[in-house]
């Protein structure tokens, strides 16, 4: 047998278990630091590291690939999409990219696949980047662990507790390296996250009392008109574990503008739950970090917000909300669109926000207009605080140099993340803890260790849901 022989039926042997059987998950524990050097492709770390791109709409287009090209270690040869346009357009801008980079017209060959588990089998590939929607996170990043690959990963981190939990488990199992795409944390292109972490962590504004996160809802909206399904879409597995339903443009994502558009899954339950988790992964993220609380979750939660109205349109997440949480180290957190758009640190001798400055939120997010008002990315109750010299024997946060090569260096070097995938499970279960304290309009007392509601039955049964096969984090074997 030759060698093409054998990676075709080594492919076809993934391929054939892939999304089959019962995961048998081990229980989380610290990430190593030192990674063995196996489990590296033969083109890592010595020489370039081999990149499949899953998925390339909005958030890849603009942001996943262009961050990544600019790595002279990377070097992304192969992309998957189930939308066939999509898929076609993703290999000319990628080789395009390539070329402009290093002048050759020909520099590179992507290969295209229609189902990025073809991705995962090939040998040559060393690390994916997962820039799908919401629902088709934890899946791909669980079968990439078992697969021996790396993973940079979209934030939200899943669709529910439990599947983050299924997924930070097998990536600290299989030792690949993990970063969840919560930009923020790296000093470029926005440093003053990192500094105003500091700042917080180190005392200037005394004992951290309160947090208060900004964040908008949703609109109401999108066309509930059942529509035929685009032939070059694989629209049953686009809805993946989620229930079968029919197909409109607006629950899926544009068909003439499909690299610059808001796609309509981000305001519907079953693939997401809004904002909270949109943008609470990054803003949340950031006041854990602050608060040092971003390896446990809150202890106490509730919360309240308006939903569309039956018969408003297709779309049915959050609007306007406010949700109070409660940490086991005395601070309390209030996430709300009454607040900035961005996250204000309070203690009993000041106060500091950060946010984006009049980048708050993309042009086609909800709140963009008020955002690009609101400038001042960096600023305190006293000016003076934000100079203050952070002194070496005081506490210094990991530095990131930027999200996308903080991962390439870790692959390189064995290292730890800036965001692995214990940080990403619990910025994003804190945001879904939220939501479910939004549906139900009650207080909920939440066990961080267990991941799991205190003596409540109702808001337990939130922590999954029902997958549809045979698709689904349940089916994954590792």
């Amino acid at each position: 047998m030759n060698s093409s022989e054998e990676n075709d039926q080594s492919r076809r042997s993934f391929l054939k278990k892939a999304g089959t059987g019962t995961a048998g998950i081990i229980a989380a524990s610290m990430f190593p630091t030192i990674v063995p050097a196996s489990i590296f492709g033969k083109s890592a770390p010595s020489n370039k590291i081999n990149i499949g791109q899953i998925g390339f709409g909005r958030i890849g287009s603009s942001h996943d690939l262009p961050e990544i090209i600019k790595n002279e270690a990377a070097h992304v040869i192969a992309v998957a999409d189930l939308d066939k346009n999509r898929l076609a357009q993703g290999k000319i801008w990628i080789e395009k990219k390539y070329a402009e980079r290093t002048g050759k017209e020909k520099y590179l060959d992507v290969k295209t696949y229609d189902d990025y588990h073809e991705i995962l089998a090939r040998k040559d590939i060393d690390a994916v980047i997962i820039s799908t929607p919401d629902h088709w996170h934890a899946q791909p990043a669980m079968e990439a662990a078992v697969a021996g690959k790396h993973i940079y990963m979209q934030k939200p981190t899943s669709l529910t507790i439990r599947e983050g939990r299924q997924m930070a488990d097998m990536v600290i199992k299989k030792k690949v390296i993990f970063q969840l795409g919560s930009q923020q944390r790296s000093i470029n292109p926005w440093p003053q996250f990192k500094r105003t972490c500091e700042l917080v962590r180190n005392g200037r504004i005394g004992k951290l009392k309160k947090v208060y996160v900004g964040l908008p809802g949703d609109p109401a909206g999108g066309d509930p008109t059942k529509m035929p399904v685009p032939a070059n879409l694989n629209y049953d597995m686009w809805l993946g574990s989620t229930p079968e339903i029919y197909y409109t443009k607006d629950r899926v994502h544009s068909q003439t503008d499909m690299l610059n558009e808001r796609p309509g899954w981000l305001r519907l339950e079953q693939f997401g739950a809004g904002m909270i988790t949109g943008w609470g992964s990054h803003h949340i993220d950031i006041a854990h970090w602050g608060m040092d609380t971003e390896l446990t979750g809150p202890i106490e939660i509730e919360g309240k917000a308006t939903f569309p109205a039956p018969g408003s349109g297709l779309w049915d997440v959050h609007g306007d909300f406010l949700v109070h949480a409660k940490y086991a180290n005395g601070v309390d957190m209030e996430i709300g669109g009454t607040n900035p758009n961005g996250v204000k640190f309070e203690g009993t001798e000041g106060w500091i926000f950060v946010s984006r400055g009049n980048v708050g939120v993309t042009a086609s997010d909800p709140g963009a207009a008020a955002s690009a008002k609101e400038n001042k990315a960096f600023y305190a109750s006293d000016p003076k605080i934000l100079g203050s010299v952070i002194e070496q024997n005081e506490i210094h946060l990991y530095e990131s140099p930027e999200q996308h090569q903080n991962w390439i260096e870790s692959i390189q070097n064995g290292k730890q993340t800036i965001s692995h995938a214990e940080i990403a499970q619990r910025s994003c279960s804190a945001c879904l803890i939220a939501h479910t304290a939004m549906k139900l309009g009650r207080k909920l007392k939440w066990d961080p260790k267990k991941e799991e509601y205190i003596g409540d039955a109702e808001a337990n049964a939130t922590l999954s849901r029902p997958q549809r096969g045979p698709y689904g984090t349940t089916k994954v074997k590792g």
